[in-house]
């Protein structure tokens, strides 16, 4: 009942005249930055936070929550239409819905996404409502032991997860540590790597950091073209609807995807990408139509956009609950929390609880007009996806340099995106992965000040790190995804 309440009360805040605009403007938003090749949800959110320290926070937040899981609905649209994925999750969307425009049923495969990916993404907000108290009371046992510990773990599984190789990964944690060292120590006052710059003595700003690293980055070094003349199929309403035997078939896969998005969503590392790539997978393993899978199978779309929005959604569990973003969207989302003056983790839910439950209310309002926009407004999807990117490279530039000017009205901000985009774009080429970075960015300096709180507290003892049960399990587990690759490396060469 008192969930009830509690969501009673976010469904008040939601439902807002303003915070219903800035919801319907994130999903709208996300869903074309999503469906635009090339870009996805983590551009977007790079772009607008600048904007969003103008705005309240449960404003500032809905609107970017927004644009996340929107762009996990938009990916499909391209990957359907014209095979060529909005967002990494929705690659795999490419595999059986490319196929079925080929065979004039577009219409019917973007109807199986958007019923897919509202019914999970449901799903995902119940989990959400049901499981985040309880793990915040857990959490609330926790001291700067417990959060050093756990933070440590969440970054070392992430690199561990990270595609590509796990000593490239753990240096872009390493990295972004080192960054987050940057401006004035929190505990001496002493003046940290600045480079004589004043405007380095409060830090790198994330918003520059995100923006360059990711926005700028991205956009140096992308090679997309235009792919304005890919599709062909029109889009009609009245074909949507699937036969009966593909709606029977798509039960099974709805489910067992959404189980298994809901799952890898809450562990931090993992995220809707992992998860809809494992879905199509598990699926073609278990259907009696596997042979069908890659040709126009039904099962192919469901439960691939079924786990990746559930995902997107018990993604937020361990950021808001835990302080420990899963996912590079996720640190964004994070670092906007704190610059808005909220410190995600378990305390979140009691000093600020209303936060919350507006946010988990807006899920449920996002949802729906994700369902409104994904299929009466396919057609207009469509053209926006075969804008040329000769457009979309300069206007995004331009973006980037007017939002970080915005936020102090200073030149050097400029700069900073420019010298970090740069250096995004030498991480791309020696294969250095920016999620990480980011992560360690956000995490490293509270991963200092716990640290040092709890040396503080001890006495400089290190017995404390070790007599917690909780720090002493995550401690292991750190080792362990250090070690096992070391391991099994060396049995290879041995058996070599």
């Amino acid at each position: 009942m008192e969930t009830f309440a509690n969501l009673a009360g976010g469904f008040a805040t939601a439902l807002t005249a303003v915070n219903l605009f800035y919801c319907f403007a994130g999903v709208a938003m996300g869903t074309l930055i999503g469906a635009l090749p090339g870009l996805g949800a983590m551009l977007g959110i790079a772009l607008l936070l600048p904007l969003t320290m103008y705005l309240t926070p449960e404003a500032a937040i809905i609107m970017l929550a927004g644009i996340y899981y929107g762009g996990e609905y938009g990916g499909s649209i391209s990957a359907i239409l014209i095979n060529v994925p909005g967002t990494p999750s929705s690659t795999v969307a490419t595999l059986d819905g490319h196929a079925m425009t080929k065979q004039g049923r577009a219409a019917v495969a973007l109807f199986a996404s958007a019923i897919a990916s509202f019914i999970a993404g449901s799903v995902g907000i119940i989990l959400m409502m049901l499981f985040s108290p309880l793990i915040a009371k857990i959490a609330l046992s926790f001291g700067s032991v417990e959060y050093f510990a756990v933070m440590l773990l969440g970054l070392v599984g992430a690199a561990a997860v990270a595609s590509g190789s796990r000593l490239n990964a753990l240096v872009a944690v390493l990295m972004g540590v080192v960054f987050g060292t940057v401006g004035t120590d929190i505990s001496s006052g002493v003046q940290r790597f600045t480079l004589g710059f004043p405007e380095f003595i409060s830090g790198i700003s994330l918003v520059a950091l995100a923006m360059g690293i990711f926005g700028f980055a991205e956009i140096a070094c992308s090679h997309t073209t235009s792919i304005s003349d890919k599709s062909s199929s029109k889009i009609r309403l009245r074909d949507m609807l699937p036969t009966r035997d593909e709606v029977r078939r798509s039960f099974g896969p709805l489910f067992r995807g959404t189980a298994l998005g809901a799952l890898l969503g809450a562990l931090p590392g993992t995220g809707p990408t992992i998860a809809s790539f494992m879905a199509y997978a598990q699926e073609r393993r278990v259907s009696r139509h596997g042979n069908q899978f890659g040709k126009g199978a039904i099962e192919g779309i469901v439960a691939p956009e079924s786990a990746n929005n559930a995902a997107a959604q018990t993604a937020f569990i361990p950021t808001l609950t835990l302080g420990i973003p899963g996912t590079a969207t996720m640190a964004l989302i994070l670092g906007a929390l704190i610059v808005q003056g909220i410190q995600p983790g378990p305390r979140m839910m009691v000093e600020n609880a209303n936060l919350f439950w507006a946010l988990i209310a807006s899920f449920w309002i996002g949802n729906l007009f994700l369902l409104i926009l994904n299929i009466p407004l396919v057609g207009l999807w469509v053209k926006l996806v075969r804008v040329p990117y000769r457009f979309l490279f300069p206007s995004i530039i331009c973006l980037i340099s007017v939002g970080v000017y915005s936020i102090d009205l200073n030149t050097f901000g400029v700069l900073v995106v420019t010298g970090i985009g740069l250096i995004g774009c030498l991480m791309r080429a020696a294969a250095i992965p920016a999620a990480p970075f980011l992560m360690g960015f956000i995490l490293g300096p509270l991963m200092e000040e716990n640290l040092r709180r709890a040396l503080q507290l001890s006495r400089g003892s290190f017995v404390d790190f070790l007599s917690s049960p909780i720090a002493a399990i995550c401690f292991a587990l750190t080792a362990l995804a250090l070690l096992l690759p070391i391991a099994a490396a060396l049995v290879a060469m041995r058996r070599t």
